[in-house]
């Protein structure tokens, strides 16, 4: 019996969670409590709930006392957030060659694309240490789904079994693959793009910069960039500010990266830090997403704010009621979607544009 619960129980918490957020909004802000209004913002009734909820839990954050149980706790997160699959996407596993071996991949098409399309190598995030193809399958679904292309995820390896460079490594890699494998990816070499968010956003733009500054390497068409980390050297205003209480907190950052570059020395690396990369112009139009309750908000629109005085054609949207993470959040809430099909428009439109 103890088993029978234990299989049941993560099903029961997911419709309970889902209950609780189908409530009338005037419960939810019963429960939620009095709205939380900080730097000029007000955060969103959906993300005030979910992390109240959280809290009812007794979880503070995304750290765990080892690399296993913060990503069986992820998986958890998933799991609870999780609703019914994005209809009408066709899913088929990968193995993508590389230097280190074979990583998983997961091939995601619109059911009615038929023919040649854009491709997007998504890297999903989790600070380098959590994260999977499974914890952002919703994600990528809803991205093929509704822009209308093809998208790659990536499954790189993760630290501390794997530290920096690896992932970025398995990044780069992945891309060249996709690139060389082009026309059975149902794509062109020349419509291959870049996504990822938190963790992934930075492999992504690393992989931006390398792609375009390499001599055998085509470039990336258009970079998606959702709440990157983009900066391991600088404590920012943001994270002063959200570091505690939103998700992902200022502890967590610290595990995170002490797990992927444990020698402080060395988190200067353009690779890792993107953002002290000397020379940005060249690169290819991006789209650069915040959250206005993230500790990364601030690093996340310096990036923008620096590929713009470079050149580079980039939309900086900031999501000021909305926390880290809220990408993976769509099926419980009606905000969350709403960002999402914005954030949506802005890489349709940006692909359309690289066609002209």
């Amino acid at each position: 019996m103890p088993k029978v619960l234990e299989l049941v129980q993560p099903t029961l918490e997911a419709a309970a969670v889902r209950g609780i957020f189908a409530l009338p909004r005037s419960v939810r802000r019963l429960i939620a409590g009095a709205p939380i209004r900080l730097d000029g913002q007000e955060l969103a009734l959906d993300a005030q709930l979910l992390l109240k909820l959280q809290q009812l839990r007794g979880q503070d954050g995304l750290a765990a006392a080892t690399p296993e149980l913060a990503r069986a706790g992820m998986r958890q997160a998933t799991h609870l957030t999780s609703g019914d699959p994005v209809r009408g996407v066709v899913v088929a596993d990968r193995q993508v060659p590389t230097a280190h071996g074979e990583l998983a991949a997961r091939l995601y098409r619109p059911r009615e694309l038929t023919g040649s399309s854009p491709l997007l190598v998504y890297y999903h995030g989790g600070g380098w240490v959590i994260g999977d193809l499974d914890t952002h399958d919703d994600l990528c679904r809803f991205l093929a789904k509704h822009a209308g292309v093809r998208v790659l995820s990536v499954d790189y390896r993760l630290a501390p079994e794997h530290p920096f460079p690896a992932a970025f490594d398995d990044s780069l890699d992945a891309y060249r693959w996709a690139v060389d494998n082009a026309d059975e990816l149902g794509t062109s070499r020349d419509a291959v793009a870049v996504g990822g968010d938190s963790a992934g956003g930075n492999l992504a733009a690393s992989v931006a910069i390398a792609a375009t500054r390499s001599d055998d390497l085509t470039a990336p068409v258009f970079q998606l960039l959702v709440y990157p980390a983009v900066d391991a050297t600088t404590r920012r205003r943001s994270r002063e500010l959200f570091g505690n209480g939103f998700l992902l907190t200022d502890q967590d950052m610290t595990w995170f990266m002490d797990h992927y570059q444990p020698d402080e020395s060395l988190r200067s690396d353009p690779r890792l830090s993107v953002l002290l990369t000397e020379d940005l112009s060249g690169l290819p139009a991006a789209c650069v997403v915040t959250a206005g309750f993230d500790p990364l908000r601030d690093e996340g629109e310096a990036y923008a704010a620096r590929l713009a005085e470079a050149g580079v054609s980039v939309v900086s949207r900031r999501f000021s009621d909305l926390i880290h993470g809220f990408a993976n959040m769509r099926s419980v809430g009606d905000r969350f979607e709403e960002a999402l099909f914005e954030i949506v428009g802005a890489l349709r439109a940006g692909l359309s544009l690289q066609k002209v």
